[in-house]
């Protein structure tokens, strides 16, 4: 079985302020760092350092030098990575307050780059029961699920940032699907975590839900079973990267054939870890 992980690649701009900017204002960062970012990256490293042999498929653009040797640097498969000079890579403004929340503007650069005929190539070196991850970061994702879905690989998808094609039918395609409460109230239109659940399991029966809560910690759903797992009291940095890194660390667990209850303690242990 072999994991693929599609998806983004960008460099992130981070800037910490006492508060976020409003419409009209103009405020000082008190500092300002670079570091390598996208989903689709961090989540490559995150299954890397879970545990799993991982092939990163994307779309490299100029500037991306500083990405490509982070993924490396932790392992990561990169024979199906596609590199093109014609525009710059994928890039977020990212900007992180007092208590370590954060707000992020994305461009998508070379990440709108992804064609179904590279879809086709990659793929082609992929087959039933594998794994592929997903999020919705880069272009061609519709095509990346109903693809991967006809060969029959395991699909995991973190359908962030939310937009109106993810429909119910497409997400009922995906054997996993892990998302936020600001994600599962935007797919479903619901305010209580029982109703987006409710909600996602009727659309999307088949579909196992991994619904993270923030400092409540996380609730898994399939058809049989609701499970919990609380959050880890640590002090909070950063809660960038927060939610790649614990999808990284549950699918790792997954692939490893452990439990879910064990998926879901590893993931959270990782992301506790990452926000501090």
């Amino acid at each position: 079985m072999k994991v693929l992980c599609f998806g983004s690649l960008n460099v992130d701009y981070t800037y910490y302020v006492d508060q976020f900017v409003t419409e009209g204002a103009t405020i000082r960062a008190s500092r300002m760092d670079t570091f390598c970012g996208g989903k689709g990256l961090n989540q490559s490293i995150g299954l890397s350092r879970g545990g799993v042999s991982v092939w990163h498929a994307g779309v490299a653009g100029i500037g991306s030098q500083i990405l490509l040797d982070a993924l490396r640097q932790d392992g990561v498969n990169l024979e199906y990575l596609k590199i093109t000079n014609e525009t710059p890579n994928g890039q977020a403004i990212i900007q992180v307050d007092n208590s370590g929340r954060n707000c992020i503007i994305v461009y998508p650069g070379s990440n709108a780059m992804v064609t179904k005929d590279y879809v086709d190539e990659v793929l082609s070196h992929f087959t039933e029961g594998d794994y592929i991850v997903l999020q919705n970061e880069i272009s061609s994702l519709d095509y990346i699920i109903r693809s991967a879905h006809k060969k029959g690989m395991t699909i995991f998808l973190n359908p962030s940032p939310i937009t109106d094609d993810l429909s119910f039918e497409l997400l009922g395609m995906v054997d996993y699907l892990i998302l936020n409460e600001v994600e599962g109230k935007s797919l479903t239109g619901c305010t209580t975590f029982s109703e987006i659940l409710d909600v996602l399991h009727e659309n999307c029966p088949n579909t196992r839900i991994v619904l993270t809560v923030g400092k409540q910690g996380v609730i898994y759903r399939d058809g049989n079973r609701t499970l919990t797992h609380g959050s880890y009291c640590v002090p909070v940095v950063d809660t960038t990267a927060a939610g790649d890194t614990f999808s990284g660390f549950f699918i790792a667990s997954i692939s490893r054939n452990l439990s879910v209850e064990d998926a879901l303690r590893y993931a959270s242990m990782a992301s506790g870890i990452c926000v501090s």
